[in-house]
Parts: C-alpha cells; sequence; structure tokens
C-alpha cells in the first residue's frame, strides 16, 4: 500500500488501533476539503497495532477532542514535506460539547443550549463528571 507523504499539514499517529475512525468523526474530517487517509492496524514496534490520520492541509484541530478519545496520541506537524513540530496530546482536565450527559435529569437534558461540560475527576482512570449533576461519563 502506497499513502504519499503529505507536503503541509497535520500527521495524528500513535492512535489506539480501531479508535482512527472515531476520531475521524469526533474532529469532523468530512468537512475538509483536502486528502484525508486513515491508515488502521498498522504495524507498530510500540503499539503492535496502531491507527494514523494524515490531513494535507493546515487546520485548526481540537486538541481537547483528541486527548479525550486517545489521551497517547501524538501530533506531527508538517511544512513544505518536512516535520517541524512533533508533541504528545494530554488528557484535557475539562471538555466542552464533546460527550454527551446520559442522566435524563441533568439540566443539559432540559436546557438545549447549555454546553456539555466534564471535569476529569480522576487521572489514572480517566473519569470525566458532569459539571452539573456529577454523573460519571466513562
Amino acid at each position: 500500500m502506497n499513502i504519499d507523504s503529505i507536503k503541509n499539514g497535520i500527521v495524528i499517529d500513535h492512535i489506539s488501533a480501531k479508535k482512527g475512525m472515531e476520531l475521524y468523526e469526533a474532529l469532523d474530517l468530512t468537512s475538509l476539503d483536502c486528502s484525508v487517509a486513515i491508515i488502521t492496524n498498522a504495524k507498530s514496534q510500540k503499539m503492535g497495532k496502531k491507527d494514523i490520520i494524515k490531513i494535507d492541509k493546515e487546520i485548526n484541530i481540537d486538541l481537547d477532542k483528541i486527548g479525550f478519545i486517545e489521551p497517547n496520541a501524538t501530533i506531527n506537524i508538517v511544512k513544505n514535506g518536512e516535520l517541524i513540530k512533533k508533541f504528545k496530546v494530554n488528557l484535557p482536565e475539562k471538555i466542552v460539547n464533546v460527550a454527551k450527559c446520559q442522566n435524563p435529569r441533568c439540566i443539559t437534558s432540559v436546557e438545549k443550549d447549555l454546553d456539555q461540560i466534564f471535569i476529569l475527576t480522576d487521572k489514572e482512570k480517566q473519569v470525566y463528571r458532569c459539571k452539573y449533576c456529577e454523573m460519571s461519563l466513562k
């Protein structure tokens, strides 16, 4: 298989196998007017298998969404065909409008324009709780 390298854009690497499509949808990459490659089950010495997303355009991406879905991901910024910046995402302390509270009695179920806000309460177990009703997300 041959996936061309990108000239200017972003590579999201070290995505757990089978999570690439979830990230693709969460970041709404279908709306882009550029090439986007999703490589699934690529061999990885560190992870065994991994997914990779290549975006052939410089865009702003939501690092909180990436950190929430795949906290071990690496972001590579490419300009003029060369890697200029590489960094790991972090598990965000707070996520806004990334997930929806499942508690039917939560105020967010009634007030539709209210932001869905979750606060990280247990970093080790990656547990988020609703800001309003404190229902656990995971």
